[in-house]
C-alpha cells in the first residue's frame, strides 16, 4: 500500500515551495546571537512532531566567541548608518556563514532540513515600522547550499507587531510544563499563558547594562555577580530606575539598545557612582522587575534560562522576592534554549503553520514568519 502524503503547496519570491506535512522529525541547525554580545550559539537539534505533541532532542552545541573586532562593531550598531548596515550586514553574513559551516563540518552533520538563523539585531524601533537583523543576506544559502530560514521579526512589524519576542511559541509548544519561562540574556523576557492566550514581553534590561560597566574594570561580566555583591544600593537610582515610563506600559512591548542608550545609561552616569554601586543597584532594580511579574501567580513553575542564570547573587535576590519555585536547568537549555527556539521557529516557517503569536507581539494577526532561501 502507498501511504497517502499531503504536501502543502506555497509561493515565495515567485518560487514554489513543496512542504510533505506527514514528516514527524526535522534535523535543525539554529543559530542565535543576543544582545549581550556573548557570541553566536549554534546548535543541532532534531524535532519530533507526534500527533499535536513536539519533542527535541540535542545533538550538539557550541557559543563561539565574538573577536575584539566583532564585538567593537556590534555593539555600536545603533550608531551606524544605514549604508553603513548594509555594509556591515554583508561582511556578518560571509562571518556567520563561516561559523555554521565550521561547526557542521565539526561535527560531522549530514542529512540537514534547514539551518535556521534569527541573525543579530541591528537596529529594532517597532514604534517606527523598523527592524534589521544582519546575517539574513541569500548569501547564506550560496555559502552553505542548504535550505536557510531567517529574518523572521519583519513580517510581525510590517503586521503591526512588536517583531518580539518571538521565542514564546517555542515556550507555549516545547516548555509547556512550566508557568513561566523566563530568560535572562540582554534583556529579561518572560512569556505564560493567561486565560487560553499565550502573553510575553521584555521586562527589563540585564545583561546589556550589566556588562557594560563592568567592561571599564576589564571583565566581560561580573562573575556570578561577585562585584555587585559588594556594592551597596543607591535608593535615589534606584527609585528612578524603577519609575521609567516603560514599565507602566502594558503588553504587547518590547526593547531594544536604543532605549537603553537614551533612557538608562544617561540616569545611571547623572549619579555618578562606583561601578560596584551601580551593580548592585541594578540588579535589585532587575530583581524587583522581574518578581513584580512572577509574583502575579503563585505557586508556580518559573524556568529561567539565558545567561543571567549563572548571576548567583541576582537568582538568589529573585528567590528573596518571589513566592515561587525558580528552576535552573541543565546547562545546554540555560546556554542554548534561544537557539533551540529559533531552530524551532525555522520547522514551523517550513511547514507555514503559526510561528508568530499576535496576543505577543501586537501584531494584527497570528502568522508564520521568515524567509526561506534554497534555490
Amino acid at each position: 500500500m502507498i501511504k497517502d502524503t499531503f504536501l502543502l503547496a506555497f509561493f515565495q519570491n515567485g518560487l514554489l515551495f513543496l512542504q510533505d506535512m506527514n514528516k514527524s522529525e526535522y534535523r535543525i541547525v539554529g543559530v542565535m546571537s543576543g544582545t549581550s554580545l556573548d557570541g553566536v550559539d549554534v546548535v543541532f537539534v532534531t524535532f519530533y512532531k507526534q500527533d499535536d505533541d513536539w519533542s527535541f532532542k540535542i545533538h550538539a552545541s557550541e557559543t563561539i566567541d565574538y573577536s575584539e573586532k566583532w564585538h567593537s562593531i556590534l555593539k555600536d550598531l545603533v550608531t551606524k548608518t544605514y549604508e553603513d548596515l548594509q555594509n556591515i550586514d554583508e561582511e556578518y553574513t560571509l562571518y556567520l556563514a563561516n561559523i555554521i559551516k565550521q561547526f557542521i563540518d565539526k561535527h560531522q552533520i549530514k542529512n540537514l532540513d534547514a539551518i535556521s538563523s534569527h541573525g543579530h539585531t541591528a537596529l529594532h524601533q517597532p514604534e517606527n515600522s523598523l527592524t534589521y537583523q544582519i546575517g539574513n543576506l541569500p548569501s547564506l544559502y550560496q555559502i552553505l547550499k542548504t535550505t536557510i530560514v531567517c529574518n523572521f521579526r519583519i513580517q510581525d512589524v510590517a503586521f503591526g507587531g512588536q517583531g518580539a519576542p518571538l521565542v514564546p511559541i517555542g515556550d507555549k509548544l516545547l516548555f509547556s510544563d512550566y508557568e513561566f519561562c523566563l530568560n535572562l540574556g540582554g534583556f529579561a523576557n518572560i512569556s505564560t499563558d493567561i486565560k487560553g492566550q499565550r502573553i510575553a514581553f521584555d521586562i527589563c534590561p540585564v545583561n546589556i547594562v550589566l556588562n557594560y560597566y563592568v567592561s571599564s574594570l576589564g571583565f566581560d561580566f561580573d562573575n556570578e555577580g561577585n562585584i555587585a555583591s559588594t556594592g551597596e544600593i543607591h535608593q535615589e537610582l534606584l527609585d528612578q530606575l524603577n519609575n521609567l515610563d516603560y514599565y507602566k506600559l502594558s503588553y504587547p512591548k518590547s526593547l531594544g539598545l536604543e532605549w537603553v542608550n537614551q533612557e538608562v545609561i544617561p540616569l545611571i552616569d547623572s549619579f555618578k557612582l562606583s561601578i560596584k554601586t551601580i551593580l548592585r543597584t541594578f540588579v535589585e532594580h532587575v530583581a524587583i522587575q522581574i518578581s513584580d511579574e512572577i509574583n502575579k501567580k503563585s505557586s508556580a513553575s518559573v524556568l529561567i534560562t539565558g545567561g543571567g542564570a549563572y548571576n548567583v547573587f541576582l537568582i538568589n535576590q529573585l528567590k528573596k522576592k518571589n513566592i515561587n519555585q525558580l528552576i535552573i536547568p541543565d546547562k545546554d537549555l540555560i546556554n542554548f534554549k534561544e537557539a533551540i527556539v529559533f531552530a524551532f521557529l525555522g520547522v514551523l516557517k517550513l511547514r507555514e503553520e503559526v510561528n508568530c503569536l499576535s496576543s505577543v507581539t501586537g501584531a494584527k494577526q497570528n502568522h508564520s514568519s521568515g524567509i526561506i532561501y534554497n534555490h
